[in-house]
């Protein structure tokens, strides 16, 4: 009896396999290149934040020690001094307040003027608008001090909301056009044939669709006025100062206590960085919605 052998058996290759193709040479090095600009990117925006964090559980002589950077004894010290400071929560209060109003009051008026400019063609208006984001704010403190100065309204809460707005608005513009353009023009056209008015048609259909860019808007005006500190710092009292000041009030003539700053910057970045974490999603369908377009 003969047995027949197998062609290939005995040689180490099992018969079926599929030999594995290599990426060229060029896509892998253009893979490792990109791999390591994110993280040398991540690396750029996360090295500040992470000082600052660590910052904030040391003493002054240990942030300006450099052989203590990684290597020292925290303490919670630089947060009870801020939290010890009977204004503190105050200041928390009137960010909240001039940043909400800020922004309700920019998407109220911004929303509208983006969709009538979307829609109507409205390119000059809208070149207009976002000049004014264009030009710095600093330019623009002396004149306004010396109205709102004539108008006795300097210190108040009114000044800080109106300075404000006229940042917030640009955005909501920019963001809610670019919204709107990506939307088809059928459904208003249905809309109106079944008997709607142009405004019953942005309020009941358009405004809903457009949540997502709302909520975008939304949160970039939120924390742009949350951030702001050229503003506060000219423009308000020692009643109405916000979050930013009271960091800078930690700076005096003597001395800087840096360990009570990077603790009150961390409390004043929290709010924001769980914000950005949870809308993450809208903030990015808002900012590309406008490149799909098509």
């Amino acid at each position: 009896m003969t047995t027949a052998r197998v062609a290939g058996a005995g040689r180490g290759r099992h018969p079926h396999s599929v030999p594995v193709r290599r990426r060229p040479l060029r896509q892998r090095s253009y893979s490792a290149f990109r791999g390591l600009m994110i993280a040398l990117v991540i690396v750029i925006f996360l090295a500040p934040l992470l000082w600052m964090l660590m910052s904030s559980f040391k003493r002054n002589v240990d942030i300006q020690d450099t052989s203590k950077s990684f290597v020292f004894s925290p303490t919670l010290a630089n947060y009870t001094e801020v939290f010890g400071r009977d204004d503190y929560l105050d200041f928390v209060g009137n960010s909240l307040w001039i940043a909400l109003w800020a922004t309700a009051l920019s998407l109220l008026i911004g929303v509208p003027a983006a969709y009538a400019m979307s829609r109507f063609n409205m390119r000059r208006s809208a070149l207009v608008v976002l000049l004014a984001r264009i030009i710095p704010g600093v330019s623009l403190l002396v004149p306004w001090y010396y109205i709102f100065a004539n108008l006795g309204w300097v210190g108040g809460y009114s000044v800080m909301i109106l300075s404000h707005m006229f940042i917030l608005i640009p955005i909501s513009v920019y963001i809610m056009m670019s919204y709107f353009d990506s939307m088809p023009p059928d459904l208003e056209e249905a809309s109106l044939i079944d008997g709607l008015t142009r405004i019953g048609a942005f309020l009941r259909i358009m405004l809903r669709l457009s949540l997502p860019g709302i909520a975008t808007a939304g949160i970039l005006s939120f924390i742009f006025s949350w951030n702001n500190f050229m503003f506060a710092l000219v423009l308000t009292s020692s009643e109405t100062r916000t979050l930013p000041v009271a960091v800078f009030d930690f700076v005096s003539y003597a001395s800087i206590d840096w360990g009570a700053i990077m603790a009150a910057s961390v409390i004043m970045t929290v709010p924001i960085i769980v914000v950005a974490l949870f809308a993450q999603r809208y903030i990015v369908s808002g900012l590309t919605a406008g490149a799909t377009k098509g």
